[in-house]
């Protein structure tokens, strides 16, 4: 079990929380003290089959004690992005982290992906990141609490490929971004990082294009541990850093990872291989 930060007084900014990875973020820091503006393009949820949207989210952050603000947003559309961020700050004051967890994914071959998808890859996920990054720089420079970008995305290696080539590229953006600004801002001590999983997280996502089975899966809290050890560090000096959730939460004295399981006792998820066939576990 990490050491988990005091994150009383901090607001964080997180796209994507509708459900998943995204979800348990924004409630993860919520229950560490830290107040949450949950975004997401969903607001209701009743004509679909998928269970979320932004407002219960902010809603079952704000009952571990925290403030909330839930606001829709396109992360595609700067106009959008430019609004959001100017809302969730008039609302809600200074906002010292900024997590880009929204993401477009499909699994498919180059044959087999549209034009369309492979567009629309690329627009949610670099050019999302790029926008929600770029439109809080001004003020993270102005922030007085230890300041943070934050992405979703995988370590930049050009012969290792996150999945399929459109994806893979989508996700690499992603972090080509992340660390082009820790060089960029590094003078304010803001902390710019990628993380990224070992395995694959049960998420909507997972299980729709089946990447494996269960026992190959972990846990979303796996991430959110992952995010709150980065935030334990000092962002003036942990910056421009790619990390494995594993590989961090390791340094951090985690060694039994079975309670991120979705089944029980420590199967050693294989879906390890989906991401990084190299990845070494360290024991």
């Amino acid at each position: 079990m990490i050491d988990k930060p005091d994150l009383s007084g901090q607001t964080a900014f997180i796209t994507g929380t509708t459900r998943g990875i995204g979800k348990q973020l924004a409630l993860a820091l919520a229950e560490q003290g830290c107040n949450i503006v949950s975004t997401g393009k969903t607001v209701d949820d009743s004509d679909s089959d998928l269970e979320g949207t932004i407002h219960k989210t902010a809603e079952e952050c704000a009952e571990k004690g925290v403030d909330t603000h839930a606001i829709q947003l396109n992360v595609r559309d700067e106009d959008v992005v430019d609004a959001a961020i100017e809302e969730a700050i008039d609302e809600m004051g200074e906002i010292n982290i900024v997590i880009n967890n929204a993401s477009a994914i499909q699994m498919a071959n180059v044959e087999e992906m549209p034009a369309n998808r492979y567009d629309l890859m690329n627009e949610v996920n670099v050019r999302g990141t790029y926008l929600v990054s770029r439109g809080f720089i001004d003020h993270l420079q102005d922030v007085e609490e230890d300041a943070w970008i934050l992405t979703n995305a995988p370590p930049v290696k050009i012969d290792r490929a996150p999945g399929k080539a459109a994806y893979s590229w989508s996700k690499m953006g992603m972090s080509f971004i992340t660390l082009s600004l820790a060089q960029e801002v590094g003078g304010y001590d803001i902390g710019c990082n990628s993380f990224w999983p070992v395995t694959a997280i049960d998420t909507r996502a997972t299980r729709y294009f089946g990447m494996g089975t269960e026992d190959d899966w972990r846990t979303p809290e796996i991430v959110s541990d992952t995010v709150l050890e980065i935030l334990n560090r000092d962002p003036a000096e942990f910056t421009g850093e790619y990390v494995y959730d594993e590989e961090l939460l390791r340094e951090a004295g985690v060694s039994d990872f079975s309670e991120y399981n979705l089944t029980e006792g420590d199967p050693a998820p294989m879906s390890a291989q989906i991401f990084d066939p190299d990845y070494s576990r360290s024991e």
